[in-house]
């Protein structure tokens, strides 16, 4: 198991800053790395693959730098977002060049284990140039794997495949994480991200937004609402009611058949809402907080 440190990390292009500041702290399992086009996703990734060095700061793998570290580089797989391949190799020979590369003890037996457990074994000896995008993905991702990686790192890597090429890449991620590994990958697929990964890394604008379980950072979010989705007998009674409560910001109703409702204080809410229903004889059929997905908490901190 490994964990992967980035300490004080800024990169930054002339007088351009592409990552600013950033400390994080990732270990064993999946990690998501969100951010929107240009807020530093694949620096970052590359900084942790050793590949580019930090401006200032520091980037390691229980302790050692990963920058020019040869014993390093064998315990990282990276998947870089980057869609140019060796065209004219054959997918085979492309796994084979970096199980070579990574000095294999058995390279072939190797290069086959990786293609088959991505699927891509129909198509292995076929030139690269004649792929798809989602099979230009799954052959990059089989190159990443062949040395048996500690750590992986994925920049976009369901880009052109289809839902059940993912979902086969989502069931790969959980089993290696599973097994120990420590598993970093950005998406812009953010249900996808939900699905596989409670562990979430933020970054805006070169900066580190947010770290932790997406639903954690949401509730921390004092300064903006909770909401949720109500249900019951009296809906019109029950917005009343909670109205008179100073950590209520608004309710409304939504269809004539459910209450929309803002609170300050998610920890508050879920007190006041049974108290509330039981003095004034309501039911409560359904209260489902409607902005702790994903998408909501990224969209909460790329617009702050």
């Amino acid at each position: 198991m490994s964990d992967l440190v980035l300490t004080d990390v800024s990169r930054w292009y002339g007088n351009v800053v592409a990552v600013n500041d950033v400390n994080m702290h990732i270990g064993p399992g999946i990690t998501g790395l969100l951010g929107p086009n240009g807020a530093g996703k694949s620096t970052l990734l590359s900084m942790m693959a050793g590949l580019l060095p930090p401006s200032s700061g520091t980037v390691t793998i229980d302790g050692q730098p990963t920058r020019g570290n040869i014993a390093i580089y064998q315990r990282i797989g990276l998947v870089p977002v980057q869609e140019s391949l060796y065209d004219f190799l054959t997918g085979t020979q492309f796994v084979r060049l970096n199980a070579d590369l990574q000095r294999v003890a058995e390279p072939d037996k190797a290069t086959r284990f990786a293609i088959d457990l991505v699927e891509m074994s129909d198509a292995a000896d076929r030139k690269i140039s004649t792929y798809s995008k989602g099979m230009k993905q799954r052959i990059k991702v089989a190159s990443a794997l062949v040395h048996n990686p500690e750590v992986l790192l994925l920049d976009e890597p369901f880009n052109g495949m289809d839902p059940i090429q993912r979902r086969h890449m989502m069931g790969l991620l959980t089993q290696f994480a599973e097994q120990g590994r420590t598993i970093v990958f950005s998406s812009h697929i953010l249900e996808e991200v939900e699905q596989v990964a409670r562990q979430v890394e933020v970054v805006v604008a070169g900066r580190h937004a947010a770290s932790g379980d997406f639903a954690a950072i949401r509730r921390l979010m004092t300064d903006r609402p909770n909401q949720y989705l109500v249900r019951s007998s009296d809906d019109r009674k029950l917005a009343t009611l909670l109205l008179a409560d100073p950590s209520v910001r608004g309710a409304r109703m939504r269809g004539g058949t459910a209450l929309e409702v803002e609170a300050d204080d998610f920890g508050a809410f879920a007190v006041l809402v049974p108290k509330v229903a039981r003095a004034g004889g309501i039911r409560i059929f359904e209260l489902t907080p409607t902005d702790e997905s994903l998408e909501s908490v990224f969209s909460y901190l790329v617009n702050s």
